[in-house]
């Protein structure tokens, strides 16, 4: 009897400690998510801002940058714009368990891109060299996000076949509708806002279906021996005692 109530009690503390585990988890995901969503949002914003400090059907990024007396706001968008996308991305693959490295390299490289670009005068009449080193850079910013999200995009809608649509149509939106935007408009400020924001857009919906997908998973491992789901809840997020 004493056996049986020791080992009755080993079992309760291992369950108890796995409960205590999993809520820190789920609890932890949450936080995570609402973070970087929160970073995302604020670039979001800070490109729509910047962007329509002058007229953006009339100059790109770059001429508002160079063109006027926005050159340290300029340097500070391309930071705050290309540090959050990355961050963004990484958590997408941490919490997709992709630990592809070259896409990690390719990742902090297209944010240094982004910021060398901005630092890099675009003034063609008096600097002509370092407006082609600017041209390049810019490119090169779009050419290793592209190549880093990729292959994570792919495995993502091979995982969830419901997805593979959705991801998909994103990215003809955001490619294709730049790319469109470009030819009818020329070269304004719009293409790179389409693009930038649309993707900025994208990847927070991408955090916001995946992360909740994370949590529902890890919860129903918990709850799937629950008999009542509402006390399951309950042990999970509002007794802290447990």
């Amino acid at each position: 009897m004493e056996q049986t109530q020791t080992n009755n009690q080993i079992q309760s503390d291992k369950e108890l400690e796995s409960l205590r585990d999993l809520r820190l988890d789920l609890l932890k995901q949450r936080r995570t998510r609402i973070l970087v969503m929160s970073v995302l949002l604020v670039a979001l914003v800070s490109t729509s801002v910047f962007g329509t400090l002058e007229n953006p059907l009339e100059y790109t990024l770059s001429n508002i940058g160079n063109f006027f007396s926005y050159r340290w706001l300029f340097i500070v968008w391309a930071m705050v714009t290309g540090i959050s996308i990355q961050i963004s991305v990484l958590a997408l693959f941490r919490l997709e368990e992709y630990y592809k490295k070259i896409s990690y390299v390719y990742v902090g490289i297209s944010a240094a891109m982004l910021v060398l670009t901005a630092i890099v005068p675009a003034l063609k009449d008096i600097y002509p060299f370092w407006q082609i080193v600017h041209t390049v850079f810019s490119g090169l910013h779009a050419l290793f996000l592209l190549l880093a999200i990729a292959p994570f995009l792919k495995r993502t809608s091979d995982e969830n076949p419901r997805l593979k649509q959705i991801i998909n149509v994103w990215l003809i939106v955001i490619w294709g509708g730049g790319v469109l935007t470009m030819l009818i408009l020329g070269k304004s400020a719009i293409f790179e806002l389409w693009f930038f924001i649309g993707m900025i857009l994208f990847l927070l919906y991408l955090l916001l279906v995946l992360f909740e997908e994370k949590i529902v998973k890890m919860s129903v491992t918990y709850m799937r021996d629950e008999p009542d789901l509402n006390l399951a809840i309950e042990k999970l997020f509002i007794n802290k005692r447990n």
